[in-house]
């Protein structure tokens, strides 16, 4: 690909008139880093403003009728190739979601959850459902009515699930999840009473140098091939996320807790996987609707598979083991077999984000299954707590004791972000299935070994990064992985390491 990729005179006109959007989108980006990284408390009042007024600006340009004349002008012209298609496709898909959802909606969203998340954090550490209850009573009915706004046929969670995985609808959901909820239960009994991978380890309860691990974070971000201070950085946050201001410049963050060192180095890992799809789009896309990844599902698979597929394989672990005993004293106490099995622990939990692979997606199970109830009204915002309590027991036998164990565990309410969740579990299966891709391709444990992130790194450029968002999903899996999400291959993965 190169610079003449966009040679369609109106498709190069739409393009220069975006360019005002993509700027806004940069500036947004950046704010919502800063908020979650070192803006103070009171900031909050400011910025829920700015971000309402600047995402009603983002929407006023998107629909201007000049611009969205020629992009139905472009959207008729037969002789557009493959990468000027796939922009006016991401184009008509923001029009259609804009001119659906009214100003009002758009900014009351914009404010409540920059309140909320401030809120959030709070309540949660108070553990205080009470404090975020007002404020999830009125995301949950903003989400009820841009959904209804967006429209939809069968459920109401059908609009909402499509804004983050274009294309996906409940009745996917609900069959992927069903698969796995019946598939994983006999895959975590199974491997629970068997015994061979530990449920817990003594390295969970040994505290850690947070000045050291920091050293043992950028440490191994360089060997993954992460442009550290070039076109990237490493910053802390409550809740480990990736944020790009476009392919230059691409940020993630973890959270030292100074105990059990595992929980940060995995969320680097994660988020690592993130920043490398954004950082590894073609540079002839930028500053265009399509330099972003195609989906959230899409974008998990790659967090997912550098995180679980290569970061607690035994090459890797065997791998970095001497920088691991290099810069925390403490693992001169264990040998790499031994790390291996800390970072493989398999035991029902309460916490999402610490997991462990094959327990994880039972977590998606019930998020999912309670925003649909929520939504619908089935289950009230008063109720959240004791339904969350309930599906904890019955998918993996284990009750919170506190909100903060449960129902406030998570950041995605506070963003608004409801229909966001089943991406987790898309990612974990595209991770699966391009594993299974490169073990025939590349021969993937091997590069591990050996330390060949580069191999490995490419085969993901050429294969799915380079197009952004060029193309759907499905289209993109189709093309890659040859079908779309099979959760199949996740069963077998599984089952390949943990019980064979």
């Amino acid at each position: 690909m190169n610079i003449s990729v966009f040679e369609n005179p109106i498709v190069k006109e739409i393009l220069a008139k975006y360019r005002v959007l993509w700027g806004l989108s940069h500036a947004l980006s950046l704010m919502s880093w800063d908020s979650e990284t070192y803006m103070p408390r009171e900031g909050v009042r400011d910025r829920a403003i700015a971000r309402a007024e600047l995402e009603l600006l983002r929407q006023q340009l998107l629909l201007r009728p000049d611009f969205v004349e020629l992009v139905e002008k472009a959207e008729g012209i037969e002789t557009l190739n493959e990468y000027e298609r796939g922009v006016i496709r991401v184009l008509k898909r923001a029009i259609r979601i804009a001119k659906s959802l009214p100003p009002w909606l758009i900014a009351e969203r914009a404010k409540i959850t920059q309140e909320a998340m401030i809120v959030w954090r709070e309540a949660k550490a108070k553990n205080n459902f009470n404090a975020f209850k007002p404020y999830l009573e009125k995301i949950f009915e903003l989400a009820r009515k841009t959904s209804d706004y967006l429209g939809w046929e069968k459920h109401p969670y059908d609009a909402l699930v499509d804004l983050y995985e274009e294309g996906l609808r409940t009745e996917d959901v609900d069959r992927v999840l069903g698969y796995l909820r019946s598939e994983l239960k006999r895959v975590i009994e199974k491997v629970l009473s068997e015994g061979k991978y530990p449920r817990t380890h003594p390295l969970e309860n040994v505290k850690y140098d947070v000045s050291k691990m920091e050293i043992v974070n950028k440490r191994i971000l360089e060997i993954l091939g992460y442009p550290l201070g070039v076109r990237s950085r490493l910053d802390v946050s409550a809740h480990p996320f990736t944020i790009d201001m476009g392919i230059y410049d691409v940020r993630i963050t973890t959270r030292y807790e100074g105990v059990d060192f595992k929980r940060t180095l995995t969320a680097v890992i994660h988020e690592f996987g993130h920043a490398l799809y954004q950082l590894q789009i073609d540079p002839a896309l930028s500053y265009t609707p399509v330099a972003e990844g195609v989906s959230l599902g899409v974008h998990e698979g790659q967090s997912r598979f550098w995180e679980n597929i290569i970061g607690r394989s035994r090459e890797f672990i065997e791998y970095i083991y001497p920088v691991l005993r290099e810069h925390l004293d403490f693992i001169a106490k264990y040998t790499p077999e031994d790390i291996y099995y800390y970072f493989n622990t398999v035991k029902p939990s309460l916490i999402r984000v610490d997991a462990d692979e094959v327990t994880y997606n039972m977590h998606i199970v019930l998020r999912a299954e309670l925003e649909k109830l929520t939504l619908t009204g089935e289950v009230k915002i008063s109720e959240l707590p004791e339904y969350w309590s309930n599906y904890m027991e019955e998918l993996l036998g284990v009750k919170p004791r506190t909100h903060s164990e449960g129902v406030l565990q998570d950041i995605h309410w506070s963003m608004g972000s409801i229909g966001y969740f089943p991406t987790y579990t898309l990612g974990n299966i595209v991770a699966a299935m391009m594993r299974k891709t490169m073990i025939n391709e590349i021969k993937l444990y091997e590069k591990i070994s050996i330390g060949d992130f580069t191999s490995i790194r490419e085969w993901q450029r050429e294969r799915i990064h380079k197009y952004g968002s060029v193309f759907t999903p499905k289209e993109l899996l189709r093309r890659t992985l040859g079908s779309e999400y099979k959760p199949e291959d996740l069963v077998e993965y599984l089952v390949e390491k943990y019980l064979k």
